[in-house]
């Protein structure tokens, strides 16, 4: 008697997010080496992570938007040695990130039973995001085809109030008009972002709603005003299974060590 086919594997995915490099090597934030701390994460996946199949980085890859930086940033994170996607936040410039590696910037990517959607919401010249018509018409369109694929969307800015104040104004400007059309879709099972420099994991819907903490500072949870953690740097995992589960967690670079230097230039 023959056996059954045995279940698909899941699709294993991990999201880095907010790396904010420099062109100089010895650029900091807060007194923090942007590329060291982000070393330590790429080091902390390759421990934790024995497979990955798609390593999604969901923008403020840069600080000064420059073509070193993104050349580091593909340099440091080659050693995950997998398909990559980039989208672009508030500090990126996406036409210098199209020059610096032009297949890494595809909107859409189709793995095992998945659909992965990178919505570019950055605003040139402006710290809030928003999604344009030439954005939504790429999400329509990609959840329109997506037949019986499960989708994951992807985007920089927050679409939901977090609890820190000084954030909710930099945050998607039309997070509702997004919501609306995913809510349209029940094969999208997960919103995926970064800007908070913290974690986020919130159930609404039906519709997972997940943020993960920065590659390099953290911003402290519930402040009113900015405020920074010393928490450790840290990436998201995701398990995509076939039937349209999603597990995920959030790990933290248990090796690197965090002095901020509070009398530095600010973020």
């Amino acid at each position: 008697m023959p056996h059954p086919a045995p279940f698909p594997a899941p699709v294993h995915v991990v999201q880095l997010t907010d790396a904010h490099l420099f062109a100089n090597p010895a650029g900091t934030l807060l007194g923090l080496n942007t590329r060291d701390s982000l070393r330590h994460v790429v080091a902390q996946v390759r421990r934790e992570q024995p497979r990955v199949d798609l390593l999604l980085c969901t923008g403020d890859l840069s600080q000064d938007a420059s073509v070193a930086s993104y050349e580091a940033f593909r340099e440091l994170t080659r050693e995950i040695a997998v398909p990559t996607r980039w989208l672009p936040g508030n500090h990126d410039e996406a036409k210098v990130m199209a020059e610096v590696a032009p297949e890494l910037v595809q909107s859409v990517t189709d793995i095992g039973s998945w659909r992965v959607v990178m919505l570019n919401s950055a605003v040139l010249g402006a710290t809030h995001g928003l999604l344009e018509q030439d954005q939504l018409s790429i999400l329509d369109e990609a959840l329109a085809s997506a037949a019986e694929r499960h989708c994951l969307v992807c985007c920089h800015h927050q679409p939901v109030d977090i609890g820190c104040a000084w954030i909710a104004p930099i945050g998607l400007r039309n997070a509702d008009e997004l919501l609306q059309r995913l809510r349209g879709y029940p094969q999208v099972k997960a919103l995926l972002w970064g800007h908070i420099h913290q974690e986020w994991d919130e159930l609404r819907d039906g519709l997972r709603l997940l943020a993960t903490p920065s590659t390099c500072i953290q911003f402290a949870a519930g402040s009113e005003d900015f405020k920074v953690s010393e928490e450790q740097p840290g990436y998201r995992w995701l398990r995509l299974h076939a039937d349209g589960q999603l597990e995920t967690g959030v790990a933290r670079a248990a090796d690197f060590e965090v002095k901020l230097d509070f009398n530095s230039a600010g973020y």
